[in-house]
C-alpha cells in the first residue's frame, strides 16, 4: 500500500504515462489543502471545534476530575499517615508489638523461602519499677525514650526494633546467625554501663537482661517470642545472682 497525496490509501498500480495537459489539469482540480491555525484545544480537540454549551461543560469536568484527584492524594497521605501511628508505639518512634510481630512473621516467611538466616533478641530492663517509684512517670518515659534511641542507633536499618510492652523490647536482625546476634547483645550491658542514662542530672539506674533466638522455619513468631523471653529470664536470674555477691 502507498499513502496518496491527499491521506488515503491507494493499492499501488503501473506507472502510465499522461500529457503534460493531462497532468495539469489533474492537478489543477485537485482542492488546496486545508491550512491548520494555531489554536487552544481541550484534551487535544480544537477550541473552535466546542460549542460554548460543550466547552463549558468539559471545562466543569476537568475541574471537578483535579479536585477529586488532589481529594485522593489527601486521602493516600492521611492513610498513609494513619499506617504509620498504627504501627508505631504510643510513646516511642518504634514499632509497637503488633506491627513487631507482624515484622517477624515477614522475616520468618522470608528464612523459610530462602534459608537465610535471621534472629531475634527480647530484652528486659532491670530496675525500671525504682525508676518510676522513685522519680515519677517522666523520668521513666525519657528512660525508655533514651534507651529506645540507643538501640535504633546500635542496629542497621534493615533492622527492625519494637517496644513489646512495659520496659520490654525486640530487635529482629535479617540475615544475621544467633551467634552474632548474641555478640551484638552481649555489647549492649556494657555500654549502658559505660554510658548511663541521666534525667535532670540525676543517674538513672538501669540494667538490661536479654535472650536470643534464631528465628527458624517452621517456628511460629509467637513461639520465637516466648522462648527467647524465656532464655531473657534466664538471663536476668544470672545477672540477679552476681549482683548479690
Amino acid at each position: 500500500m502507498k499513502i496518496g497525496s491527499t491521506g488515503r490509501s491507494t493499492a499501488a498500480s503501473p506507472t502510465r504515462k499522461t500529457s503534460s495537459s493531462a497532468a495539469t489539469a489533474a492537478y489543477a482540480s485537485t482542492s488546496a489543502p486545508r491550512q491548520i491555525q494555531d489554536t487552544s484545544s481541550i484534551m487535544g480537540i480544537p477550541e473552535a471545534e466546542f460549542t460554548p454549551k460543550v466547552r463549558d461543560a468539559i471545562m466543569t469536568l476537568m475541574s471537578e476530575v483535579d479536585d477529586l484527584r488532589r481529594s485522593i492524594d489527601g486521602l493516600n497521605r492521611r492513610l498513609e499517615e494513619a499506617e504509620r501511628m498504627a504501627d508505631q508505639d504510643a510513646l516511642l518512634p518504634i514499632y509497637n508489638r503488633r506491627a513487631f510481630v507482624r515484622e517477624l512473621t515477614r522475616i520468618q516467611a522470608s528464612v523459610e523461602r530462602y534459608g537465610e538466616n535471621a534472629s531475634l533478641i527480647y530484652i528486659d530492663l532491670n530496675g525500671f519499677k525504682g525508676i518510676n517509684d522513685n522519680f515519677g512517670h517522666q523520668a521513666g518515659d525519657f528512660v525508655l525514650a533514651e534507651f529506645s534511641n540507643r538501640l535504633v542507633r546500635s542496629v542497621r536499618e534493615t533492622d527492625v526494633v519494637g517496644r513489646l510492652g512495659g520496659d520490654e523490647f525486640g530487635i529482629i536482625l535479617s540475615r544475621t546467625a544467633a551467634d552474632a546476634a548474641t555478640a551484638l547483645a552481649g555489647r549492649l550491658p556494657s555500654q549502658l554501663e559505660a554510658n548511663p542514662i541521666y534525667w535532670e542530672g540525676q543517674l538513672m539506674e538501669i540494667g538490661m537482661a536479654y535472650g536470643v533466638v534464631a528465628i527458624e522455619a517452621g517456628k511460629l513468631p509467637e513461639q520465637a517470642l516466648s522462648e527467647a523471653d524465656d532464655k531473657m529470664y534466664a538471663h536476668k536470674r544470672i545477672t540477679k545472682q552476681q549482683g548479690e555477691k
